[in-house]
């Protein structure tokens, strides 16, 4: 499988969403890590079957959480650039990809 790099603002959102939703329910918030635990191994073994965002840019819809996964594929690694939330801000995480 493809080693996962989360981008230091992957990361803050990720951990930024979890205590949101552990706020706003007993255990939500680790629900939420647990489906990004369980998406992730789809990402890294299937890189490519994801639908394309933006240039190289593919994402990973949630099933329970409304967040994707915003990621590119570079040199046999998954770089995550983004958990973003699908009804906040479209494409504030584009000036990112020019950080790679």
């Amino acid at each position: 499988m493809m080693r996962v790099i989360f981008s230091p603002e992957a990361r803050r959102e990720f951990e930024e969403a979890e205590r949101y939703d552990n706020r706003q329910a007993p255990r939500l918030g680790n629900e939420f890590r647990t489906e990004i635990k369980e998406a992730l191994p789809r990402v890294q073994t299937w890189p490519l079957s994801c639908p394309v965002e933006q240039g190289d840019i593919r994402r990973l819809t949630l099933s329970r959480f409304p967040y994707k996964l915003l990621y590119s594929v570079e040199n046999d690694q998954i770089y995550l650039i983004a958990i973003a939330h699908q009804h906040r801000k479209p494409e504030y995480w584009i000036d990112r990809t020019s950080d790679q």
